[in-house]
């Protein structure tokens, strides 16, 4: 069975594939894929997720192509661009998830969208974008369990 929470985060990939296949309105895309998610919390996560990401993907593709060795973000499939930048913006935004969660997730859904290389390929830039935007301090997660004590700061 899978949970309202991986639901919304499948719609939310499938919702960026298509804007970055097709530039068609957010508003548009999100209205259409997101139609059978539950209302309330599972509603509310993929808007979130999906407008955090595309309000600041010039600088989560900026993080990610930092870790893009010899590759421009532009030339990375874009169901695993789409991942990157999605697990990028959870990471960042989503304050109550925990990081390791947030990895974790997109990996399944790269084994499950995307080609045999993509888990490994996404967890290592997921991961070495983390622990630059960590050591820089921009990795703000609240409550009680939510900082992964390999990743803070090392001073």
């Amino acid at each position: 069975m899978t949970s309202q929470r991986r639901l919304a985060r499948e719609r939310v990939l499938q919702a960026l594939y298509a804007y970055d296949i097709s530039k068609l309105a957010p508003d548009f895309l999100s209205n259409d894929i997101f139609k059978d998610l539950e209302e309330g919390a599972p509603m509310d996560f993929a808007k979130k997720l999906f407008r955090d990401t595309l309000g600041n993907i010039g600088d989560i593709d900026s993080t990610l192509q930092k870790h893009l060795e010899h590759w421009d973000i532009s030339r990375v499939n874009p169901i695993d661009r789409s991942l990157l930048r999605m697990g990028l913006a959870e990471i960042l935004f989503s304050q109550e998830i925990p990081t390791k969660v947030t990895i974790n997730e997109i990996i399944e859904l790269a084994k499950r969208y995307s080609t045999e290389e993509s888990p490994k390929f996404v967890n290592g830039i997921l991961d070495a974008s983390l622990k630059e935007l960590t050591g820089e301090g921009k990795v703000q997660k609240t409550g009680r369990g939510l900082i992964n004590t390999s990743t803070k700061k090392k001073q």
